[in-house]
């Protein structure tokens, strides 16, 4: 079963492909699943046995798995909720103007 994104769907398109497929085009699913971000679930005999998504995507889910990681976003998570946030816009106008905490730290004599 193929699930293709669209505007309706932002969600990138899943492909289901045999694993007797796959043997013959892997090089081709590797680029595509690189250059377009899909992911693609391999069967055998019509189970799902495997998945192929891009490297920088696996990545970060290796790294999110890290619990020092966990951390730092259930503690960003918590101060977002607590209030403790601003819009992005605002911080890139003072990153912009120069007036960003490193800038102002360093005008200081």
């Amino acid at each position: 079963m193929d699930r293709k994104s669209s505007p309706k769907n932002p969600s990138p398109m899943v492909t289901t492909i045999p694993i007797t497929k796959v043997r013959i085009h892997l090089g081709a699913l590797v680029k595509r699943v690189h250059v377009n971000k899909e992911y693609v679930i391999i069967e055998k005999d019509g189970i799902p046995m495997a998945g192929l998504m891009d490297i920088d995507e696996f990545e970060d889910y290796l790294e999110i798995q890290d619990p020092k990681v966990r951390a730092i976003i259930a503690r960003g998570r918590e101060e977002y909720l607590a209030g403790k946030s601003r819009p992005a816009e605002e911080l890139l106008r003072e990153l912009q103007d120069g007036r960003g905490a490193k800038a102002t730290r360093r005008q200081k004599p």
